[in-house]
């Protein structure tokens, strides 16, 4: 069982041990009750999908945002809760695994979708925020599939808040200049006064200078952004995900030209968009399943 947690909507199926979504379903994220009713939503529908016949149900996997640890999901500023235990959502007596909503879902593309078999990979999932998830081959050869890098303190891949313009506009983090308040697919579409960033990638292929403008220079803020994640980290591939990733090349044709503009000495990484699209994270709850299910039962029974 797998359960993707968003801000306005929860993904939750059964997955099957090869990746294969046999069950899937979307609900949505209350916006009100507080901590309480989140968590009340999430067991719910965790209790639903334990009741689905004609599966045998082995583990729950559930992917979240904010910072996550094995045992409990630290803090989140989109929902308020800090230090939620594992057994404060479900009480489905199955093994349960918890994991961070992007890095999951970065777990997901490296197992089945644009970043396969690649050895060093960074997934930028770019939606209502912006976060990264990154594999690093050096840490593990072959690299593990089981947890990207989180960093000391769990804190790794906040993308979103890199500032690329130091005295820019300001985020709600408290800083300026953040990535997100240019690049995310809200503020793409709050710059240009559209209902989504769907609506602007519209009007920038009918050639509309409004549309055209406020997306070049999201495609500046992002190339900017991944330009310093490449200096750093050298991946092999850089996979964008989430809905801004279905505007294709309209998205990476811009952004593949400035960040090789921005790498003078050296070649640009791989642009990719996402395989798998809005599936990664449910794919990457399903994977947290499999995992607690495995170390549940080593044996295989």
């Amino acid at each position: 069982m797998a359960v993707d947690v968003g801000g306005t909507s929860m993904k939750g199926g059964l997955v099957s041990s090869g990746g294969e979504i046999l069950v899937a379903e979307r609900r949505p994220t209350p916006r009100d009750g507080g901590v309480e009713g989140v968590l009340g939503a999430i067991s719910g529908f965790i209790g639903d999908l334990a009741e689905i016949s004609g599966y045998r149900q082995v583990g729950v996997g559930l992917a979240v945002p904010g910072l996550v640890a094995p045992d409990r999901a630290v803090y989140s500023a989109a929902f308020g809760w800090r230090d939620v235990p594992v057994a404060a959502f479900t009480s489905v007596p199955l093994p349960v695994a918890l994991g961070h909503d992007v890095r999951s879902a970065g777990e997901a593309e490296l197992a089945y979708g644009a970043a396969r078999d690649r050895r060093d990979a960074l997934f930028v999932p770019i939606g209502t925020g912006m976060a990264a998830a990154l594999a690093l081959s050096s840490r593990e050869s072959p690299p593990s599939r089981e947890g990207l890098y989180g960093g000391a303190g769990g804190w790794a891949g906040q993308i979103g808040h890199i500032p690329v313009y130091p005295d820019g506009l300001p985020c709600r983090c408290g800083q300026r200049g953040c990535l997100s308040v240019y690049a995310s697919a809200v503020a793409i579409a709050r710059r240009c006064g559209a209902a989504s960033a769907a609506d602007v990638v519209t009007r920038v292929r009918a050639g509309e200078p409004e549309a055209s403008r406020v997306w070049g220079a999201a495609m500046d803020a992002l190339a900017l952004a991944l330009a310093t994640a490449t200096l750093l980290l050298d991946p092999e591939v850089i996979v964008i995900g989430g809905g801004l990733s279905l505007a294709g090349q309209t998205l990476l044709d811009p952004l593949r030209e400035r960040l090789t503009a921005r790498l003078a000495f050296r070649p640009a990484p791989e642009l990719a968009t996402s395989r798998l699209g809005v599936q990664a994270g449910l794919l990457g709850a399903g994977l947290l399943g499999w995992r607690a299910a495995s170390a549940a039962n080593p044996d295989g029974r």
